[in-house]
C-alpha cells in the first residue's frame, strides 16, 4: 500500500500540461475538450512550442494508480443498498449515484459505514426531513 500511495503522489506531482483546443480562445462557442488540430498549416499540430502541447504516452500515470481516486480507493458507482454486497472496504470506496434520492441515499450511507467503506460523495441528511410513513387511519365507531 505505501508503493501504491506513493505513485498516487507521484502522479498527482506530474506536471502535465494543460491540453488546449485550437483556437478556444477565439470563439466562445468551442468546448474546452481537446481535439486534434488537423489543419495543414497548424503551428499547434507542426509542434511549435508556444502553442502548446499535444498529448502523448509519456504524459499518461504509472499503470498501478490510473483510474484510482486521490485516496487511493477504487471508485464504486452505487445504485442500490444491493449494490454494497462484495465490496472490499481496504480497497474500494462507494459512490453514490447522482440519480439516487435522499430516501435511498440514507440507506446507503447507513449500509456502507456498518460494512466500513468509505462514501466519496457522502451528505448530511440529518437537515433533511424524515420521510412521512403513511400511518393506517384509526378505526372510527359509528356508534358514536
Amino acid at each position: 500500500m505505501d508503493e501504491r500511495k506513493r505513485l498516487i503522489r507521484v502522479r498527482t506531482r506530474h506536471n502535465k500540461p494543460a491540453f488546449k483546443r485550437r483556437g478556444l480562445h477565439r470563439k466562445v462557442r468551442l468546448a474546452d475538450v481537446w481535439r486534434r488540430p488537423r489543419g495543414l498549416q497548424s503551428k499547434q499540430r507542426r509542434q511549435f512550442r508556444a502553442k502548446g502541447a499535444l498529448p502523448r504516452p509519456g504524459y499518461g500515470s504509472p499503470a498501478a494508480v490510473r483510474g484510482l481516486h486521490p485516496s487511493g480507493y477504487e471508485e464504486v458507482r452505487v445504485f442500490s443498498p444491493a449494490d454494497l454486497a462484495g465490496l472490499n472496504p481496504d480497497l474500494q470506496a462507494v459512490r453514490i449515484a447522482g440519480s439516487v434520492g435522499n430516501r435511498k441515499r440514507r440507506v446507503i450511507q447507513a449500509q456502507a459505514m456498518e460494512l466500513g467503506l468509505k462514501v466519496l460523495n457522502a451528505k448530511d441528511l440529518t437537515a433533511v426531513a424524515p420521510v412521512p410513513v403513511e400511518d393506517e387511519e384509526e378505526e372510527v365507531d359509528e356508534d358514536e
